[in-house]
C-alpha cells in the first residue's frame, strides 16, 4: 500500500512506500503534509491524492490512524462516538482507523494543517492502554514551535528518502505522541498547580541527594514546605510513580554504576545505599533486573 505527501508549496513529491521490515518495526508512515486553505477556498482543495480526497458532507473512513495540527485558523470537526467539535488555531486532533469523521476550516478564516497518517501495533498498544481515546480526539496545546518543527520534519524525511526512512519517521511520529501528550497535560494544570513542575524537579533533587543518605520522605516534604501525603500525590500524578518507588530505581541505578566500575563488594554498596540488608539488596536488586548482584557484576 502506498500513500501521499506534500511539501509546504503543495507540490506532490512521492508515494510513501512500505516493506515487510518497516511493518514489523511496530509503526509506519502513510502520508504526512502541509497545506494552507485561504478564506473561502475550495475544500478540500482538487489536488489532494485521490485516496484522500473526500467531501465534507459525507466524510470518509480511513485505515490508519491521522494526526493533525492547526496552527492557524478554526474549523469544524466531526466525529463518529463523539461528535461535534470547534477546532482552532493550537489545537491537534486525531482520526482513528475505521471511523467516520469529516473536519473542514471555517470560510470566513481558513486555516493552516499539518498532517501525518501512521498506523501499527505501536499506537495500537496505546490506544488500548487508555493513552489516547476516539472518545477524547482533540488535543488544545496552542502553537508550540516545537511542534509545528518535527511536522517538518517528517515532511523532509519523507522527500528525500533516505535509507531506512519509514524508521526515522517513526520515531517523529513518536516524539510527536510525547510532546503532544506532555503540553496538554500541562496545560491542564490549574491555580497552584501550574508551580508543579518546578516543585517536582526540586523533589527530584532532594531525592537523588538521598541516593546514598539516610534522608526520609516526611524530610523531602518538609523541605518542599508541604504535608506527606501531598507530596505523595503530587509525586506520583507527575512522574507516575510514588517517591520511594523513584528513589528505589536510583539506588538500583546506582548500584548498577557501582558494580560495573568498582570493586567495593557487594555488601558494602548495600549499606552504602541505604537497603536494610545485603539479602534485601540483593531481593531487590534481582526483581528490578531479572539477576543478583554478583551475576550483574560477572557479566
Amino acid at each position: 500500500m502506498t500513500a501521499y505527501s506534500y511539501i509546504c508549496l503543495m507540490k506532490p513529491i512521492k508515494y510513501i512506500a512500505r516493506n515487510d521490515a518497516d511493518e514489523r518495526w511496530g509503526l509506519t508512515v502513510c502520508s504526512v503534509g502541509y497545506q494552507r486553505v485561504d478564506a473561502g477556498e475550495e475544500y478540500p482543495p482538487a489536488y489532494h491524492n485521490s485516496d484522500y480526497l473526500f467531501n465534507v458532507s459525507r466524510g470518509r473512513t480511513l485505515q490508519e490512524y491521522q494526526l493533525l495540527y492547526i496552527v492557524e485558523g478554526g474549523g469544524e470537526l466531526v466525529l463518529d462516538g463523539s461528535g461535534r467539535h470547534k477546532i482552532s488555531a493550537g489545537d491537534m486532533f486525531m482520526i482513528f482507523p475505521g471511523q467516520w469523521h469529516t473536519y473542514k476550516p471555517d470560510a470566513e478564516s481558513g486555516w493552516s494543517e499539518y498532517w501525518i497518517g501512521f498506523r501499527g501495533e505501536n499506537i495500537d498498544n496505546r490506544v488500548e492502554r487508555g493513552f489516547f481515546s476516539d472518545k477524547r480526539p482533540v488535543y488544545r496545546i496552542g502553537y508550540n514551535k516545537q511542534m509545528e518543527q518535527l511536522y517538518r520534519e517528517a515532511i523532509d524525511i519523507a522527500s528525500s528518502q533516505p535509507p531506512f526512512f519509514q524508521q526515522l519517521l517513526a520515531g517523529v511520529v513518536n516524539h510527536i505522541l510525547g510532546l503532544m501528550f506532555m503540553t496538554m497535560h500541562s496545560n491542564q494544570l490549574t491555580g497552584s498547580q501550574k508551580a508543579l513542575p518546578e516543585l517536582m524537579t526540586r523533589a527530584k533533587q532532594y531525592i537523588e541527594q538521598a541516593v546514598e543518605s539516610d534522608i526520609r520522605m516526611p524530610q523531602i516534604a518538609e523541605k518542599l514546605n508541604i504535608s506527606y501525603s501531598a507530596f505523595r500525590h503530587l509525586f506520583k500524578l507527575y512522574t507516575g510513580l510514588s517517591p520511594a518507588h523513584y528513589l528505589a530505581d536510583l539506588r538500583i541505578f546506582r548500584a548498577k554504576e557501582l558494580l560495573r566500575r568498582s570493586h567495593i563488594s557487594i555488601k558494602e554498596i548495600s549499606y552504602m545505599l541505604r537497603f536494610d540488608s545485603p539479602e534485601y539488596f540483593t531481593t531487590m536488586f534481582k526483581r528490578k533486573t531479572g539477576l543478583t548482584p554478583s551475576q550483574f557484576r560477572k557479566i
